[in-house]
């Protein structure tokens, strides 16, 4: 029998498609008898700037370990996003938890216009002129699901011309 070294081979990392952000990091404490225990969740969206966006949300003792799940539990949660151009195909308006995101397609050449989680979310999904307005609560995680429920809420021109059961030509 060949002598095996003890020598874990390092798989090579494959370059993914899609593009990393980190959108908040909450810390929370835990008081013990010796002190505090500090854990950290990372909510993190990742897109590939062509019409796939996802998010996921991880926890750990480290904040790096945290980003880490959060990226693996977004590429477990990717949605594909209906553009018409550079901007979506109609305004939407969503609501998450104590959070309201409001998204107006806009002209070519207006921009991004959108703060904050929104912003993230919409440069990573390929977006390039879109009016966004968060309202209500400020909580990054709920801003950020509202935004992508809001995109999971858009369809486009042939999807709402077949639910009706017409065509292009009527």
């Amino acid at each position: 029998m060949a002598k095996r070294d003890n020598v874990k081979s390092e798989e090579p990392k494959v370059q993914s498609e899609f593009e990393e952000s980190v959108v908040s990091i909450n810390r929370s404490a835990k008081v013990v008898k010796g002190g505090k225990n500090f854990s950290f969740g990372a909510f993190v969206v990742i897109g590939n700037r062509n019409g796939k966006v996802g998010y996921g949300y991880g926890k750990a003792n480290e904040v790096s370990d945290a980003i880490r799940k959060g990226g693996e539990a977004a590429h477990r949660n990717i949605i594909s996003v209906p553009m018409h151009g550079t901007t979506i195909p109609h305004e939407v308006e969503v609501k998450f938890g104590g959070a309201r995101v409001l998204l107006r397609p806009a002209s070519p050449g207006t921009g991004l216009i959108a703060g904050g989680a929104v912003r993230a979310i919409l440069r990573l999904a390929g977006l390039q002129d879109v009016l966004a307005k968060s309202l209500g609560a400020a909580n990054a995680v709920n801003v950020a699901k509202a935004t992508l429920k809001a995109i999971g809420e858009l369809s486009t021109r042939e999807e709402a011309l077949s639910k009706r059961g017409l065509t292009e030509n009527n």
